[in-house]
């Protein structure tokens, strides 16, 4: 039986590594057409070519989700390459380990720049093009600390928090044009998102937490993505077992703040 996916053309963002990579190499290897874009060139250009034997197809563009300028041309002129972009999926990002007394403003402003803006401008961008091409579905990634605030997050939870507010009103808007919309709220998957994350000095913080390294694998987390993509769900949990603290934040928030108050905060 042939895949719904098949023959999309799927554009990726934060596709050199982690997640991004991992579904990358999923589409393409269920007979996607895929753009894979993040500022890191080497990065994407490796991912292409590890994917160059597979049903689907590989294409890359550099972009940097700090700085969208010329995003609305960049994008117009891959959609006149491509024909069409049927999926957009919103996976590149940056973490924070940082308390708020110590974080200075303009890393929240970082923070919030390529997690928010940077996620929002390129759907903005694309949003015309599907609309004219009869629908599409964008999916944007949250976190559960998108859901909940959280120790050393301050800044990176803000973020995702309003992506949740902005796409859910995206859906609201535009049903009506065939514009399904996902977001992803993804618990601890084994990436490098930790290592990358920005400390209170703006630099990496290096390390790899303890429950990230535990936690579920970028080729699991993109199988369960991909599993509620096809059933079109608007909120799609990533994870495992974490993943009760939502029904705990909503059922039980006396018992949340206790846990999460005992978090370790360097």
């Amino acid at each position: 039986m042939k895949d719904i996916f098949t023959g999309k053309v799927v554009w990726i963002t934060g596709a050199s590594s982690g997640i991004g990579e991992a579904l990358v190499r999923a589409f393409a290897g269920g007979g996607s057409r895929v753009i894979a874009s993040s500022k890191d060139g080497p990065g994407l250009a490796r991912v292409a070519e590890s994917c160059s034997t597979m049903k689907g197809s590989v294409t890359h563009v550099i972009f940097d989700l700090s700085d969208m300028n010329g995003i609305d041309e960049l994008v117009a002129k891959v959609v006149n390459r491509e024909g069409r972009v049927d999926m957009l999926l919103n996976i590149g990002g940056i973490s924070q380990r940082a308390l708020i007394r110590e974080t200075p403003l303009w890393i929240d402003r970082k923070i919030m720049e390529i997690n928010y803006f940077g996620t929002i401008a390129i759907t903005k961008a694309l949003l015309p093009h599907m609309i004219r091409n009869g629908g599409g579905h964008i999916a944007a990634t949250s976190s559960i600390s998108g859901r909940f605030g959280f120790p050393l997050r301050s800044a990176y939870s803000a973020s995702k928090q309003a992506l949740h507010g902005f796409f859910e009103t995206l859906l609201l808007e535009h049903r009506k044009d065939n514009i399904r919309v996902s977001v992803l709220i993804p618990g601890r998957v084994r990436t490098m998102i930790s290592l990358h994350a920005l400390t209170a000095s703006g630099a990496e913080h290096g390390k790899m937490d303890e429950g990230l390294a535990g936690g579920v694998t970028p080729e699991k987390a993109a199988r369960q993505i991909i599993r509620g993509l096809r059933r079109n769900r608007r909120e799609i949990l990533v994870g495992g077992s974490e993943l009760v603290m939502l029904k705990i934040r909503k059922y039980m928030p006396a018992l949340f703040f206790t846990i999460a108050g005992k978090i370790k905060q360097t």
